[in-house]
């Protein structure tokens, strides 16, 4: 029937998320969009628009799909700021050992190729990254930190995150991954 589509849209989405996350901005040609999500051109284009469009859907897609479980994770109560790190990274680790996703992270990869992306997109990758930190930086406050120390202790937490996403596409193992987690999480002087 025309203008009925014939394949679901949400899982070209999350195809198309894949595609992105596994090769970035640059190098998610619309021939590797269309070889991932199994859709022509036509029906790329018709359905998403363009590659900066689809990129800042599937941007919005990973937000729904990852923020809510950092969100939860962070929630609380926690006993120490070193549990709500260890929190916040256990959720890192778990998306990392996920075999069904792409190795790394949306967000890094996307910070990562920032000149290459639109100002709309740029926008959003900045601001996904902030809101992230924002709700950090709420745990953390909630768990005892002092509003210096629970800045930084984000800071350095959103650091290890994405240090944690680019070791994992080089190939380091669970163990080394799970090592760098336990060592950020052990706060000066906390337990």
């Amino acid at each position: 029937m025309a203008g009925r589509k014939q394949f679901d849209v949400d899982e070209a989405l999350r195809r198309a998320m894949h595609v992105f996350w596994r090769w970035g901005y640059s190098e998610a040609s619309i021939d590797r969009l269309t070889e991932g999500t199994g859709l022509g051109r036509g029906s790329l284009y018709g359905t998403f628009g363009d590659k900066s469009a689809l990129f800042r859907k599937s941007l919005e897609r990973y937000a729904q799909t990852y923020h809510p479980l950092y969100e939860q994770a962070l929630s609380g109560p926690h006993p120490s700021p070193s549990a709500v790190v260890a929190a916040y990274l256990e959720v890192t680790l778990n998306r990392i050992a996920d075999p069904a996703v792409p190795d790394g992270c949306l967000l890094t990869m996307s910070a990562a190729q920032f000149p290459a992306i639109d100002a709309e997109g740029q926008a959003m990758v900045r601001a996904m990254i902030d809101r992230v930190r924002a709700v950090l930086e709420r745990a953390l406050r909630a768990a005892g930190a002092e509003e210096q120390e629970a800045a930084e202790l984000a800071l350095s937490a959103l650091a290890t995150n994405k240090s944690l996403a680019v070791l994992s596409r080089t190939g380091f193992s669970s163990a080394d991954l799970a090592t760098v987690a336990a060592v950020a999480a052990r706060v000066p002087g906390r337990r």
